[in-house]
């Protein structure tokens, strides 16, 4: 297939294209019936929503090039293929919590799958100072469920080397996360930008070795670390809510690496989100306790995370790894507790790590979050991005110093309340 046989979406030739397929068609109606509506407001897709008089379906395509930057940044198709995979497997390791596949065109880049509604992009309940039930318990088992599930802690041998081999074909993706999140924002690489008010925080950032080689020891580990499949790009613009129900989305960055990726790159979203409010506020002090309820989601994050991930190596440990052979077999259960404590360890180094890295590249590099930039004045939004750079590094620098997110979350509260400009 070649990018002169693609042919890009539109609201106009959807119905067409579409219509006659019958998974689609069972769920909306009469094709003349539909109205669409495109709502893609992320960096790299189009995104439709489809709305017919049995229902409605969301139907996401991939272009040949990142969208943010536009066709001068070619992109492959294939990276739909790595999220239609991606998702499937996510559902069979965490039933519910992803969307349902309806359609998937590989040639055309094309998914169609349920419409989550009233759902809302998390990111963006976050910026209004909402609060949603279930929130941390439901985000805390995704990542134990699926990067348990996705290992060889519990995967056949085989499947697993055959899903690492499949996924290690998102290599142009891998590339963007190698570059931008781990290099990038440590030199002024062409696309970076960053809020003016920034520039001795920046550049002191960009003098300072010992984040520079904690950063490149995490992108070797996420490099070269593969221990399970991660979603890859979860943060709170890949979660959708309502009131009481959470669901995930877009794993297109799915690929095999280091366990405490996933979830280091979901807690420094939620952390950076705290650092926002003040943006976002009614009036001054207006947002203290929703920030302290969003601490409290973190905090319940790792929680929920570390007590799933016990559960299932408790009780679906049936891999290559720490076989009960070694050790329940033998009478010897301690052993594996031990075992269990040290890997979790090692999750927890790396979580602050990512963490601490993804700070700073969503305030420095390429691809930014809407909480800091839809605050509209430039030295506001300087002084929330300030607080949130610091507490990166931090984390980066000094994540083996970290024994519990308790300790995390304080230092949070304590650099909040410093100027760093």
């Amino acid at each position: 297939m070649t990018t002169q046989e693609f042919q890009a979406l539109s609201p106009d030739t959807l119905a067409e294209r579409l219509g006659p397929i019958d998974a689609i068609r069972d769920r909306l109606g009469d094709p003349k019936d539909w109205t669409m509506r495109e709502v893609g407001d992320g960096n790299l897709n189009l995104v439709y929503i489809i709305d017919g008089p049995e229902g409605s379906v969301i139907v996401k395509q991939a272009l040949p090039y990142v969208r943010l930057v536009g066709e001068s940044w070619p992109l492959p198709l294939r990276r739909a293929f790595f999220e239609y995979n991606a998702l499937k497997r996510q559902d069979e390791r965490d039933p519910g919590a992803v969307p349902e596949i309806y359609y998937f065109d590989e040639d055309q880049a094309i998914i169609a799958m349920e419409f989550l509604s009233p759902h809302v992009i998390l990111r963006k309940s976050l910026m209004e100072g909402k609060r949603h039930d279930g929130l941390a318990d439901v985000l805390g088992r995704f990542c134990a469920r699926t990067l348990f599930r996705g290992s060889d802690l519990s995967m056949p041998t085989a499947q697993r080397k055959a899903d690492l081999a499949l996924f290690a074909g998102n290599a142009e993706l891998c590339d963007i996360t190698e570059n931008l999140v781990f290099s990038d924002p440590y030199f002024e690489a062409e696309m970076n930008r960053h809020t003016p008010q920034l520039e001795p925080i920046v550049a002191a950032l960009r003098a300072d070795s010992d984040l520079k080689i904690a950063a490149q020891h995490l992108k070797m580990a996420f490099a070269n670390n593969a221990e399970t499949m991660l979603h890859g790009d979860l943060h709170t613009g890949s979660v959708m809510v309502t009131d009481t129900e959470t669901r995930v989305i877009d794993p297109e960055f799915a690929t095999y690496g280091p366990m405490g990726f996933d979830i280091g790159m979901l807690i420094a979203n939620f952390l950076m989100a705290y650092y926002a409010q003040p943006g976002h506020a009614e009036a001054e002090g207006a947002r203290a306790n929703y920030q302290n309820w969003i601490l409290s989601v973190v905090e319940e994050i790792w929680g929920t995370f570390t007590a799933e991930f016990t559960h299932l190596w408790r009780t679906e440990r049936t891999g290559i790894l720490y076989q009960a052979s070694l050790f329940e077999d033998q009478g010897d259960a301690l052993a594996s507790e031990q075992a269990r404590i040290e890997r979790l360890a090692a999750i927890w180094r790396d979580c602050l790590g990512f963490c601490g890295i993804e700070m700073h590249r969503r305030t420095l590099g390429l691809a930014h979050i809407a909480e800091y930039d839809e605050i509209a004045d430039d030295a506001a939004r300087a002084a929330c991005e300030a607080r949130g750079l610091m507490l990166g590094r931090a984390l980066a620098v000094g994540r083996v110093n970290f024994t519990a997110m308790t300790e995390v979350t304080d230092l949070a509260r304590r650099i909040n309340q410093e100027d760093y400009l």
